[in-house]
């Protein structure tokens, strides 16, 4: 169920990029670093190529993929109609789906509704579509602020929602994820699918932030 914004009762949440907010890692992060770290040191992994792999899960495969779905629905009226009724089967037919990306459900962002989605329990998060889970959707800040603040949050993200307009937040769980539906922006209409995928951001899906348009050659 989706959760309006309500007063705020924590310490501000800051972000910063994909580093995490917490003074000191997890012990399971510190239990990773240190099997890294000796299977680095062992020459059984590759350091750069670890860090590129991450790299590419993170920024251009899983992105990539859930981008081609936001475009499809943008240019194709019975798709998108598709997507939002039955999310699993409108993106099994674009080849997307499997572990980590079963039973969706997409949220459609428009001049009236604004959505945002966390998981406040953990970090579910639709892998086949948008990668790996960036730190920030994993803090703790973010999964609490999320849902009592969730403008003061976009604002922090650097995008001011009009008091006009109705934030929605989605709780993603190990049973259900959710994926934002972006507003198309405005003067793309001679743009190809594959111009428009080309626009849409990882948060953007996520719902920290909206699709810009083409300006002076490129993206804004």
């Amino acid at each position: 169920m989706p959760s309006n914004a309500t007063q705020a009762t924590e310490a501000p949440y800051h972000h910063d990029s994909d580093h995490a907010h917490q003074a000191n890692p997890s012990d399971p992060a510190l239990r990773v670093k240190a099997l890294e770290s000796l299977l680095i040191d062992k020459g059984l992994v590759d350091r750069a190529a670890m860090d590129m792999l991450i790299d590419t899960y993170e920024h251009k495969i899983g992105p990539r993929n859930g981008a081609r779905v936001v475009a499809r629905a943008w240019t194709d009226s019975d798709y998108k109609g598709r997507l939002l009724a039955n999310a699993d089967t409108a993106i099994a037919e674009l080849g997307y789906g499997g572990m980590q990306g079963e039973h969706m459900v997409v949220v459609e962002n428009t001049v009236a509704v604004h959505n945002l989605v966390v998981c406040t329990l953990c970090s579910c998060y639709p892998w086949p579509l948008l990668g790996l889970p960036p730190a920030w959707y994993k803090s703790a800040p973010y999964r609490s602020r999320a849902v009592i603040d969730p403008r003061g949050v976009l604002r922090e993200f650097g995008l001011a929602i009009g008091g006009d307009v109705e934030v929605r937040v989605w709780d993603s769980t190990a049973e259900l994820r959710y994926l934002v539906l972006p507003e198309r922006p405005a003067n793309t209409e001679t743009l190809t699918e594959a111009q428009l995928a080309a626009l849409v951001t990882r948060d953007s899906m996520v719902g920290v932030a909206k699709v810009h348009a083409i300006s002076g050659g490129s993206t804004t």
